[in-house]
């Protein structure tokens, strides 16, 4: 895996890489937020409304500093927690009728933690300036 990783970056550049990954990121990481508010409206949660969206779009949005920031710990980070909305979108698609929903869910949070694995190796060798060990 290593050298397939090295040989990916002598390849293709380390920082055409780390664009690439970046916009990964940012395209799952709002596709995310997209079907997990559109999914929290159509969810009864007795007197607020928003509590279910706030529930499920918290720990996302505590990750936009990180995110803004381009900082690789903490695109390493989200990386773990995408895995819970992953999970999360792989027991919604098993609901009747929920199957898009979820399928959507699950691919658009496998993506984001792709693109965060990605991005913090690339983004953090970019910033030690080598593109080999």
């Amino acid at each position: 895996m290593r050298r397939w990783m090295e040989d990916l970056e002598a390849r293709h550049g380390l920082d055409n890489l780390t664009d690439r990954s970046r916009q990964l990121v940012l395209g799952s990481f709002g596709l995310l937020m997209v079907l997990l508010i559109w999914s929290g409206l159509s969810m009864q949660a007795g007197d607020n409304p928003l509590t279910p969206i706030l529930v499920r779009i918290l720990p996302l949005v505590l990750f936009l500093p990180s995110i803004l920031g381009r900082r690789p710990r903490g695109h390493a980070w989200l990386a773990f927690v995408s895995l819970l909305y992953f999970t999360q979108g792989v027991m919604v698609a098993t609901l009747p009728g929920q199957g898009l929903l979820g399928g959507l869910e699950a691919i658009s949070a496998l993506g984001l933690f792709t693109g965060c694995m990605f991005y913090a190796r690339f983004r953090s060798r970019q910033m030690r300036g080598d593109s080999h060990p």
